[in-house]
Parts: C-alpha cells; sequence; structure tokens
C-alpha cells in the first residue's frame, strides 16, 4: 500500500468490520481519515484504536446514518467545512438481510442504506471529490449481487414482494450499476475522478456473525468461527480488495476487486468479474435517474452519458 501522507479518506460504516479495518491501514500508511459512523459510543471506540496507530494525519468522527438522508445531508455539510479536498471516499457500509422494514424517508431499508444513503452522500460530496488530483469513490459489493436476476425500477422498494436475502442481493447488484455509471459520467464530464467497486469475499464481519437486531448466539457463533477458519477470512484481510482498490496506482474506472482465491472467498485482491446484469448500462442509467428522484440529490458537475 503506497504511503498515504497529505490524503483524506472518508469510510463510512467504520466502527466495526472492514470499515474499522479500513481506516485502521490508511491511518497507519498516514491519511487523514474521516470515520463516518451511526452510533456515536461505537464510533468512539473505533476512534480510539485508529487514533493509537495514526501516522501523520489522524482520525476524525463523522456522524452518519445512511437510513436518513437528512444525516446524509449534514455530514456531507462537517466534511465539506473540514476539508476543500477529499482524496478517497469509501462507501463500505450496509446492512444484510434484515427483515422488512422502512428507513426514516420511507425506503425499503437495504436498498435505502446500502444504495440510496450512499447515492446521496456521494453526490453531496462530489465538488471535494473532483477537488482532488485524482478523486477516487470505492463502493464495497458482494459476491451475492450474483443472486439478483436485474433491478426491478418498478418495485425498487420491494413492497410488492419481499426476501431479505433477496433484497440483499438487489442492494449489492445496484452498488455495482452505481459504481460503473458515476465512472461513465466521469469519463464524459473529462472529470479525473475514478469510480470503482469491491468486495470481501467470504470475511467473518459482524453482518455475518448475527442478523441485525439479534444478539450473538453462542452456538451459531462459534458454527460461524469454524466456518471462516474452514472457508473465508479475517475482517483485516476482507478489507484488502477495497484497499487495494482505493490506492493502487494501476487501478482503472469501473473496475472491480476480490479475493483472488476458491469462488472469490479469501486471497490476496485481484480484479474479478461481475454478473451479466452488474454489466447492464442500461439498467445503470436508469437505477441512476431513479436514485436521482428518490433522494432528490442530483450531480451537476457530471454531464449525463451518452
Amino acid at each position: 500500500m503506497p504511503d498515504q501522507a497529505g490524503r483524506t479518506v472518508l469510510v463510512t460504516g467504520a466502527n466495526s468490520g472492514l470499515g474499522l479495518a479500513t481506516s485502521l491501514e490508511f491511518a497507519r500508511h498516514g491519511a487523514r481519515v474521516l470515520m463516518a459512523c451511526r452510533d456515536p459510543g461505537r464510533g468512539q471506540q473505533a476512534l480510539d484504536k485508529v487514533s493509537a496507530v495514526a501516522v501523520g494525519g489522524g482520525a476524525e468522527l463523522v456522524a452518519l446514518d445512511l437510513a436518513d438522508l437528512s444525516s446524509v445531508r449534514s455530514a456531507a455539510g462537517d466534511v465539506a467545512t473540514r476539508c476543500e479536498r477529499l482524496d478517497v471516499l469509501i462507501n463500505n457500509a450496509g446492512v444484510m438481510a434484515t427483515p422488512y422494514e422502512k428507513t426514516v424517508d420511507g425506503f425499503e431499508r437495504q436498498i435505502g442504506t446500502t444504495h440510496l444513503g450512499h447515492f446521496a452522500l456521494t453526490g453531496l460530496l462530489l465538488p471535494p471529490l473532483l477537488a482532488a488530483p485524482a478523486g477516487r469513490v470505492v463502493t464495497v459489493s458482494s459476491g451475492a449481487h450474483q443472486g439478483a436476476k436485474g433491478i426491478n425500477l418498478h418495485d425498487l422498494q420491494s413492497e410488492r414482494s419481499y426476501g431479505a436475502l433477496r433484497a440483499y442481493s438487489r442492494s449489492k447488484l445496484a452498488n455495482l450499476l452505481f459504481a460503473a455509471e458515476l465512472d461513465r459520467r466521469a469519463r464524459a464530464a473529462g472529470a479525473q475522478l475514478i469510480s470503482v467497486a469491491a468486495h470481501p469475499g467470504l470475511a467473518a464481519t459482524s453482518l455475518m456473525r448475527a442478523r441485525p437486531g439479534e444478539k450473538p448466539h453462542r452456538m451459531r457463533s462459534a458454527a460461524v468461527a469454524l466456518a471462516f477458519r474452514l472457508f473465508g477470512q479475517s475482517e483485516a484481510a476482507g478489507a484488502l480488495p477495497q484497499l487495494y482498490a482505493a490506492t493502487a496506482p494501476d487501478v482503472l474506472g469501473s473496475e472491480y476487486f476480490g479475493p483472488s482465491g476458491f469462488q472469490e472467498q479469501r486471497g490476496a485482491p485481484t480484479r474479478v468479474g461481475r454478473s451479466l446484469a452488474a454489466q447492464d448500462v442500461a439498467a445503470g442509467a436508469q437505477l441512476w435517474e431513479a436514485s436521482e428522484r428518490l433522494t432528490g440529490v442530483t450531480y451537476p458537475m457530471l454531464s449525463p452519458t451518452t
């Protein structure tokens, strides 16, 4: 990982899991790390850990709840007052396979948090990202995107039919469509911004140890721990694809990174493929337009695709 001295990085979901592991590595390599967290208490605990290893840039907390667009706007405004330039934005936070519920703004929670919240945040942070010499946006997806056949724009909120894992797969497909469409629009506008995606493989994060809203179960935790020892990898190893995507000098726009091992479950980061649905340019453009309508956030500094 190259030296990150002088660079400013924002990581969403930085209080635990991949976000914390990513924040730690950026801090160790000299970056100024803005840790966007929803829970102030857990955020402070994570900040203490990152500050303890920081070299040079230091770490700071940013209050952010991606399930609340007013919080997203407030966080973006906060970041704008702290820095004129943002070198890297890592759209890492997300929820997994939750029961059906809605965000503050009435969105189905998984698509609302994982995609729409990040869509709005990225758009609102576009000025400082474009002010960087070569700003980079990394959106974290999942191998689970393969389970989604496409994005149903007529039922984006899963009001007609809801399945927790199906909605999760669709939210991760939306991440990939957004990352690619953002890069296409940046190229069309002649911007230096690079948009890429990454996934962690089978990483032992808190999302995998217990369903949201449930307390960890001892036997389940033990079974999951055994499975990860056999087939998966640690949170630190799972963060490597997004760290590579964020910092490696050979990264090109719209690329996708994941583990190089069997079925992309573990191993060193490498370029990986994506489903045909994730390569659908028309679907990406349509999802973009729907996301603008739903969030009220537009990207006037980037011209539409042609």
